[in-house]
Order: structure tokens, then C-alpha cells, then sequence
């Protein structure tokens, strides 16, 4: 979340809403697998599968993320910081269930 956090606010001064929210979920993500992947899960085998599966479960909750912050902007023109805490909250949750369910499940 550090990383989607420090991201999206430097991006924010330059790009729109949805670019910055969409570059920085995808660092984060980059992070995530790594910390998740070889901290959290405690997996240490480097396995294709598990970067397809992480790739899929990603891209799938990078746009419930990006449509969470502009569904909230849309109705909260101005409560950018409300916005990115509903998105990253709502990611957070489905990318730790497909986590731990689908990609590193032993």
C-alpha cells in the first residue's frame, strides 16, 4: 500500500485520476508479489504459474480498483484521499483472498 500511496499522490501533480491510480496500483503490485510471494506465503520455488495466476488476479482487481476510485470521485468530486483509501481497501481484501486461495495456495 506504501508504494500505490506514494505513487498515485507524485503522479496525481502530472496525470489524471485514472492514469496515476493505474500506474500506481501496478507498482504496488510489483512489490506485492515480491513481499507476499517470498515473506507472507513463504513461497521460495520461483513457479511460472504462480506469476500467471498473480498476473490475472492483479489485472482483474486493478480495474475493481480504478472503477472504485472513480465511482467515489464521481460522487465526491473533491475527497481524492477518501477515494484512494475505498479502492486500495476494496483491492487490498480481493487480492489477499486470491492470494491466499488461488496463487500461492499449498
Amino acid at each position: 500500500m506504501g508504494t500505490d500511496t506514494i505513487v498515485y499522490f507524485v503522479l496525481l501533480s502530472v496525470l489524471g485520476h485514472n492514469v496515476a491510480k493505474t500506474i500506481s496500483f501496478i507498482s504496488g503490485s510489483i512489490v506485492a508479489f515480491l513481499i507476499n510471494k517470498f515473506y507472507t506465503f513463504e513461497q521460495h520455488l520461483l513457479s511460472w504459474q504462480e506469476v500467471v495466476r498473480f498476473a490475472v488476479l492483479y489485472i482483474s482487481t486493478l480495474f475493481a480498483n480504478v472503477a472504485v476510485n472513480a465511482g467515489v470521485l464521481w460522487i465526491l468530486t473533491d475527497w481524492v484521499k477518501l477515494a484512494f483509501l475505498m479502492a486500495t481497501g476494496t483491492s487490498t481484501v480481493l487480492n489477499f483472498l486470491g492470494q491466499k486461495f488461488w496463487v500461492f495456495k499449498k
